[in-house]
């Protein structure tokens, strides 16, 4: 039984070092940031960068009426918001910021636009971008290249 458990503390020990952790954190940071670029996407005339489609405006007035934004202010800055953000999730740039923004907007949509998605998948945005917040982008970050350069 000795064994066994030390068996499972030294697996335990290599999956929380550094390297499976900041590779967990790569994925996590791809996932979350992997769908709210593909909800971008969706606000953007298809073959353009970032040129808003006029028809989200409408969308916004109806469907999303519960956002306490005017269309005008709300498209453009949710569809910013759901390229940045992402973006610089990806690389692992203000990592912490860009997660505690989808975090927010997470928050937003959850109250005012789908209040009944909480389970499974706001929850689930909170959490990715929660863990984000708390343990950062890890190595593989340039949150990580620059915190190295400035210790140089």
């Amino acid at each position: 039984m000795k064994r066994l458990v030390a068996f499972y503390d030294r697996g335990i020990e290599i999956a929380a070092s550094h390297i499976p952790e900041s590779a967990a954190l790569f994925l996590l940071r791809l996932a979350l940031a992997g769908v709210f670029w593909r909800s971008g996407q969706t606000k953007v005339v298809e073959g353009t960068f970032l040129r808003i489609n006029p028809s989200q405006y409408d969308l916004f007035a109806s469907e999303f009426s519960g956002l306490p934004l005017d269309p005008v202010f709300a498209v453009p800055l949710t569809t910013y918001a759901e390229h940045i953000f992402p973006f610089l999730l990806l690389f692992g740039l203000a990592t912490r910021f860009s997660a505690g923004a989808l975090l927010v907007m997470t928050l937003v949509i959850q109250i005012f636009v789908f209040p009944d998605a909480w389970w499974p998948e706001h929850s689930l945005w909170v959490a990715m971008a929660a863990i984000l917040i708390v343990r950062g982008g890890g190595l593989f970050s340039l949150d990580a290249l620059a915190a190295r350069m400035r210790a140089q």
